[in-house]
């Protein structure tokens, strides 16, 4: 499955001298005691600051080396307030960012290196996908506490009125032009547009993250990824085309729901959301038990997915990498994993929380997002 991961050269996880060399940000060791500054994203999802400020408390609480302090960001672009302060020298200790963000911050120098602390059982636990999305050239940057994930949101008791089978898995994913064939079943059947592409966030990076699979899917691309300076040939090449083809037909022959009012799926305008895990908890609460995740359409190469999302990382400076570090490791544990995710709708970064949960664990209704 392809992901996308929005940058560059991520590598491999490097070997354990590359891990553990002179430049280690953890040592094992910290001067007690600590205290240390973060910076969470906002705006958030819904319920997240909550949580953090939560974690944040619980942690304080619990032990008495190291104490957080969650500082609110000035108002403004959050990726625009990060940059400036990285040109300033006046980033936090503690620093979230959108995945995508990782690999420019590493490369310019923004951040430490957190190989060296993250013990060999938790990087066993983590998905290969929060690892490969935290790594650039051989060496570790940033975890996230949860992951994200497409597919389709179907309506299954309105796809068995129009006759149309359901995917049972990656493998058996809809080609393109069965997809074509079902919203047109699906328009006979009523639902004159039965399909959702969350249009309204089309122009951000929605945009990007939500229709880039197709692309891979159909065997093309958004950029040449040898030296990531030109998109085209790539882009505009034959099998790109052919994908973006599609789905302009698809929104040419009035499929599309402009979903002004995103209620397009919980209103039952359009039985089919092309859209992501945040989705999940407000789709399930509109049709209790009327909800399916299926894999994205197969345009040539099999289905693909997008994944990745927001990340931890140490910025560069004099903190103690160790305290920083005790404090992610505890946002890391899967009671606190599992706090955010149930807020956010978020896959669980680690196996070991995703088996605790009723919609990702084997045989649950988001387990989807796991074998992709």
């Amino acid at each position: 499955m392809a992901l996308l991961l929005g940058g560059c050269d991520a590598g491999g996880d490097g070997d354990e001298d590359t891990r553990r060399g002179s430049d280690a940000t953890c040592d094992g060791r910290i001067d007690t005691p600590a205290q240390i500054t973060m910076w969470f994203h906002e705006p958030a999802a819904r319920g997240e600051l909550e949580a953090v400020q939560a974690q944040v408390r619980a942690f304080n609480t619990a032990q008495d080396d190291v104490t957080v302090r969650l500082v609110r960001p000035p108002k403004g672009d959050y990726d625009d307030l990060v940059r400036k302060a990285a040109a300033d020298g006046e980033l936090p200790d503690l620093l979230d960012f959108d995945a995508p963000k990782l690999f420019s911050h590493a490369w310019a120098g923004d951040l430490r290196p957190i190989d060296s602390c993250v013990p060999e059982s938790l990087r066993a636990d983590l998905l290969p996908s929060v690892l490969e999305q935290g790594t650039y050239r051989g060496r570790l940057w940033g975890l996230g506490t949860f992951d994200s994930g497409l597919g389709l949101y179907v309506r299954p008791s309105v796809l068995r009125r129009a006759g149309v089978r359901i995917p049972k898995g990656v493998g058996d994913a809809w080609t393109a032009d069965e997809f074509t064939g079902i919203l047109e079943k699906l328009r006979a059947l009523g639902h004159e547009r039965p399909l959702d592409l969350q249009m309204p966030w089309a122009g951000a990076e929605w945009g990007t993250y939500g229709f880039a699979p197709a692309l891979w899917s159909a065997g093309g691309d958004l950029i040449e990824r040898s030296t990531y300076r030109t998109a085209d040939g790539v882009l505009n090449g034959p099998r790109s085309v052919e994908a973006l083809t599609t789905l302009q037909g698809w929104a040419k022959a009035g499929y599309v729901d402009a979903n002004k009012d995103s209620g397009a799926f919980q209103k039952g305008r359009s039985p089919v959301s092309w859209t992501g895990h945040w989705w999940y908890r407000r789709y399930t609460e509109a049709h209790p038990g009327d909800v399916t995740i299926v894999p994205l359409p197969d345009f040539g190469t099999g289905s693909a997915t997008g994944m990745g999302s927001w990340q931890w990382g140490v910025p560069a400076g004099t903190a103690d990498g160790d305290a920083v570090w005790r404090f992610l490791a505890f946002l890391l544990r899967p009671e606190e994993i599992l706090r955010m995710t149930d807020v956010n709708g978020g896959i669980p970064a680690t196996g070991t929380a995703v088996e605790r949960t009723d919609a990702f664990a084997e045989g649950g209704p988001g387990r989807l997002y796991i074998e992709q």
